[in-house]
């Protein structure tokens, strides 16, 4: 120890003077490594005391504290303590002096060097957040953690010699049983920050929380797999929890640990990630990104890791695959029993070999055999693929491994019969910058009507803060020149809200039809429409558009398209020509991408799937542009949804117009801007 203390001090002091030599870099590589490795031999020892293993780890950690400080001055030292780090043959020869000087004798033969394993290519560059370095300053010495035990090397003994992936594939052809893993009553149906479960929730929620750590949930959209997911987290307390997701929805990832598990902070990467939280428990990222980031998060510790839209990773030749099956690799290398969870909607019985990558993401599989706990199932059944009930045994051992499937129509009396789910989405490219600069703009314009009416106003009368009469009347103004010149007004800007959201919209609808089938899109804007057509059809996806300027005869043509054809998946609607008058209840999931000026407009909407006759709930899928007035527009059509309700009910309140919700989205604006001014 107090060679390690000399050397460090000798470090520190060079760092400081800014001459950082090769022999200082050297140095600080061989004390991080002997740190390592006396950590580990303290902790191991089994005649050390608990007195002396304390004494030894606080003096330790007081070395580590001294690195930490150090790199931190200069952070190109980072690099040398990363687990691949190349140690050079003289880090090799000053490791072997500085054990003689302690009195230590060294091993006779070093370990091989090995130079690092050439990371899979990438098309983008690698990044590091500042706010992850600050982590990674804080814990340089990021231990694994084998709190639970790893799984054992599978061991085959009437299976040796078997070729296996094929047949457990083959099994999910020829067998019949369940494809569901049976999961554990609920002592709750309420999650810990107050939030009531559905049953079917809970149950996954309790196999989690009873030690079960992979699952392949396949419940369809609309049966709550996200809030599954975060809640299994923290009844593992699998943390930090990587949450690999489409695009579509990583705003939506931290919307729903906020509401699900609100003690835990949730970060998500956006391009280079210089916005993220580096400290926080739930890391959200997007396919798309991932390149950039892989190198990062490997060694951030993660002990829990979620894909979303898993099927997303079925070619396992392609970047975002290797990039998943190399971070899952990587937490199972690093903590024993890691919380594993693949989210898709898809039926398991289509097309099961592109299941294989996600298997094999789960541990369940690796490149040509079974994991230990499936090897040991399949050696436990007694049988091989030569015998006539290997498959069912084989299909009911994968299963068990955690593959969780629920349909809406089998936990229908869980769930409402119709639902709205919003999805915010986040505009974070040029023309999502460009309509927060214009909202920026329509709000300053407002701010300045209502300071020029007060600074005018000759009645004399004087308001104690915010004159909210001055307020309506001013967004009165605003709203009765829809045609101003002097720049963007509500309607102009939510049309661009809308095209900007045409495209995350689609994916999203894209998304659903291939996961369960028939989806309804509804638009107000032809060209949101056009835009989601040409998304689909770029993808293959065959659909039918509905619109204002068809015949009757074409249009009822392509509403039988969609209600008859197995192959058209998706009713491209416009939202205010097919809102009313036809039927697509063949259909149980409904994408609004962009909103309405009335709750009446969605409502009608939404009724064209949620008829009498149709046998499963519906869910509409609302898609919001968070950080603009698109929020505020969602929550003032539930509001007056509220007051509608009141009114047909038999009450006073006047039904709300669409002049209404415009009125009320421009006083919100105004409101907000006097509030923040103070």
């Amino acid at each position: 120890m107090p060679v390690l203390a000399r050397a460090v001090r000798e470090v520190e002091g060079a760092v400081e003077r800014s001459a950082v030599r090769p022999s200082i870099r050297t140095k600080f590589q061989v004390i991080a490594l002997l740190v390592r490795e006396e950590r580990a031999r303290v902790n191991s020892d089994p005649a050390a005391g608990d007195t002396y293993r304390a004494e030894q780890l606080r003096r330790l950690d007081g070395i580590a504290t001294i690195l930490a400080k150090t790199a931190a001055l200069e952070p190109s030292l980072l690099a040398l303590l990363a687990e691949d780090a190349v140690v050079s043959a003289a880090a090799t020869s000053l490791k072997r002096e500085m054990l003689e000087s302690a009195g230590v004798e060294p091993p006779d033969e070093e370990p091989t060097i090995k130079a690092p394993t050439a990371a899979p290519p990438t098309n983008q560059r690698q990044v590091v957040p500042q706010s992850v370095v600050s982590r990674q300053l804080a814990n340089p010495f990021l231990a694994p953690d084998f709190s639970s035990p790893a799984p054992r090397e599978p061991q085959a003994r009437r299976l040796a010699g078997w070729e296996l992936i094929g047949p457990l594939l083959k099994s999910f052809e020829y067998a019949t049983a369940s494809s569901t893993k049976t999961l554990p009553n609920p002592t709750s149906l309420r999650s810990a920050a107050g939030v009531d479960l559905m049953p079917h929730q809970a149950r996954l929620v309790a196999a989690a929380a009873a030690g079960h750590r992979t699952f392949l949930l396949a419940d369809e959209p609309g049966l709550g797999k996200t809030a599954q997911a975060l809640l299994a987290a923290q009844a593992a307390n699998a943390y930090p929890l990587l949450a690999v997701v489409p695009n579509v929805v990583k705003t939506n990832w931290a919307r729903e640990a906020g509401l699900w598990t609100p003690r835990r902070a949730a970060t998500v990467i956006h391009g280079d990630g210089d916005t993220i939280d580096g400290f926080a428990d739930i890391v959200v990222v997007n396919y798309e990104v991932l390149d950039r980031h892989v190198g990062w998060l490997g060694e951030l510790g993660f002990r829990g890791m979620v894909v979303d839209e898993a099927h997303f990773i079925k070619n396992k030749k392609s970047q975002r695959s290797q990039n998943v099956l190399r971070l899952s690799e990587r937490i199972q290398s690093r903590t024993g029993r890691p919380l594993l969870m693949a989210l898709t909607g898809t039926p398991l019985i289509n097309d099961i070999e592109d299941f294989t990558a996600i298997w094999q993401f789960l541990g369940w599989i690796d490149e040509n055999k079974p994991g230990a706990a499936l090897m040991e199932a399949l050696e436990d059944s007694g049988l091989t693929p030569a015998d006539p009930g290997f498959y069912a045994a084989a299909r009911a051992s994968v299963i068990d491994l955690g593959i969780v499937r629920r349909r809406k129509v089998d936990v229908a009396a869980d769930i409402p019969a119709r639902r709205i789910a919003d999805l915010p989405v986040e505009l974070d490219d040029a023309a999502g910058r460009s309509i927060r600069d214009a909202e920026r703009e329509l709000t300053n314009r407002l701010v300045s009507r209502y300071q020029s009416a007060l600074a005018t106003r000759e009645s004399g009368t004087v308001v104690d803060g915010i004159d909210h009469d001055l307020v309506r009347r001013v967004a009165g103004w605003e709203r009765a020149d829809p045609d101003s010149k002097t720049g963007e007004n509500v309607f102009s800007l939510v049309r661009r809200i809308g095209r900007a959201k045409a495209g995350l919209a689609a994916d999203y609808a894209a998304q659903l039809a291939h996961n369960v089938g028939k989806v309804v899109f509804f638009a107000r804007h032809i060209e949101v429409m056009d835009a989601a057509e040409k998304l689909f059809a770029e993808r293959g996806i065959a659909y039918s558009s509905i619109r204002g300027d068809q015949t009757p005869k074409n249009r009822q043509k392509n509403i039988d398209a969609f209600v008859n054809d197995p192959e058209v998946s998706i009713a491209v609607c416009s939202l205010l020509t097919a809102g009313v008058g036809i039927n697509l209840q063949v259909a149980s999931n409904v994408v609004l991408a962009e909103l309405s000026w009335t709750n009446a407009e969605q409502t009608q909407a939404i009724d064209r799937v949620h008829r009498i006759g149709q046998e499963e709930p519906v869910t509409a899928w609302r898609i919001i542009a968070a950080q603009t007035i698109d929020t505020r527009i969602a929550d003032l059509i539930d509001s007056k949804a509220g007051l509608a309700a009141k009114a047909l009910d038999g009450s006073d309140e006047e039904l709300s117009s669409s002049a209404d919700l415009q009125l009320e989205a421009l006083v919100t604006l105004l409101t907000n801007a006097l509030s923040a001014a103070g």
